[in-house]
């Protein structure tokens, strides 16, 4: 068998190739981040291997600098894994108390770990495919973020300008009242507008909602108003909404998106579980990547970061374990706000939280705990493909 360890970077690779006898076939040697570096590193594993069936090649997961490289080795028809830095970290240091730390030492540590770890999962064609995906979710989960600290911000410059307005109305993130503050966002500004235009405004954009009776009642607010006049902060909120109306339609955008390759490409049975949407149900699939990589529900636990941590030494024992919080922190944000919607909407969920409950848990803690069934429940349904079934 021929190992050949990548330390990846962002302008270049270090590699080194050996066999199962230990013997070196090349010494580490560094390649470009090119077409031309990513060539001579394939001609170089020709020459010592023609059957990639003996060939494993292994790099660290160090996100977007390893994408390029990953695609071609997958489209070369080399079998390749990725392994989590953590990982390799942890096992350079247990081969020497030295702080040795280099590229070259590096990609010689990951060859090597790949000759003696038998439990590393190959990356595949669905994993590395998966990334669209991944990278869809977690731009839309920026974007919603942002999307939220803007409407922060309305409401700071809304109770400055107009303060009456929010007890008047459900909210201020609504498509009237955003309407309403593009054009007069101010308290003065509403008060002096022409009551034909301001029921007309909020009319059109509320579909019939809010009328006339509206209108003179934002009017009457506004006139006894204590809002500062302030050109400055109306400006900031006009172009605070249009901020994000701008990524209301970007998010839509990215959303249908998601909804396109689920359906098409990763018809997942995660969908018919109740409660977990699109959007959830993507991040989750996307940051999982290939169920087939993991064993058991309890290492797609681990890998969430969701496992409790454990000290034992001696007579000493850990009583109060926290959870190790390691992995992605997108993973971890999907899975619990799944889990809400799935204990509101699936009657066995809602149970087993309530179960919890009254056992004296935290909320958070028996979430975690659903959580933690729900995982397992995705992680069978992956694997068999069938579809979920409420329990009677």
């Amino acid at each position: 068998m021929i190992y050949i360890g990548i330390d990846v970077a962002k302008d270049k690779h270090d590699c080194f190739i050996t066999n199962s006898d230990g013997e070196i076939l090349f010494n580490p040697f560094t390649i470009s981040n090119n077409r031309e570096g990513f060539e001579t590193l394939f001609q170089r594993i020709k020459s010592v291997a023609e059957d990639f069936s003996k060939i494993k090649v292994g790099l660290e997961a160090t996100g977007h600098y390893s994408y390029n490289l990953l695609g071609f080795l997958l489209d070369k028809g080399l079998p390749t894994y990725v392994i989590n830095p953590l990982h390799t970290n942890l096992y350079r240091k247990s081969l020497s108390l030295r702080k040795t730390k280099t590229d070259k030492v590096d990609s010689r540590t990951i060859a090597t770990m790949m000759m003696s770890d038998v439990n590393l999962k190959s990356y595949s064609d669905t994993s590395y495919h998966n990334e669209e995906l991944k990278s869809l979710t977690r731009y839309r989960f920026d974007k919603v973020k942002e999307r939220a600290k803007l409407k922060s911000s309305v409401s700071r410059l809304v109770c400055t300008l107009f303060p009456e307005l929010e007890k008047l109305i459900p909210t201020l993130h609504l498509a009237s009242v955003y309407a309403l503050l593009s054009e007069f966002p101010s308290a003065d500004a509403v008060a002096n507008a022409h009551l034909t235009r301001l029921s007309n405004l909020l009319s059109e954009s509320s579909k019939g909602r809010y009328g006339k009776d509206t209108a003179v009642m934002f009017r009457d607010a506004a006139r006894s108003s204590i809002g500062s006049h302030m050109p400055a902060k109306s400006l900031e909120l006009k172009h605070t909404i249009k901020l994000i109306q701008e990524l209301t339609v970007e998010i839509d955008e990215i959303e249908s998106a998601i909804k396109r390759i689920m359906d098409e490409q990763i018809q997942s049975p995660i969908l018919t579980i109740p409660g977990i949407s699109y959007r959830m149900g993507a991040m989750i699939i996307a940051e999982i990547g290939d169920f087939s990589r993991f064993d058991s529900a309890d290492k797609i636990l681990a890998y969430v970061g969701m496992s409790p941590s454990t000290y034992q030494s001696g007579q000493l024992d850990n009583c109060y374990s926290h959870m190790e919080k390691r992995g992605s922190r997108y993973l971890r944000y999907a899975l619990y706000n799944a889990t809400k919607y799935v204990c509101h909407w699936d009657e066995s969920f809602g149970a087993y939280l309530e179960k919890k409950r009254s056992e004296g848990k935290h909320y958070n803690v028996a979430l975690s705990h659903a959580t933690k069934k729900l995982v397992r429940l995705i992680f069978a349904m992956e694997k068999s493909g069938k579809t979920y079934l409420p329990t009677a």
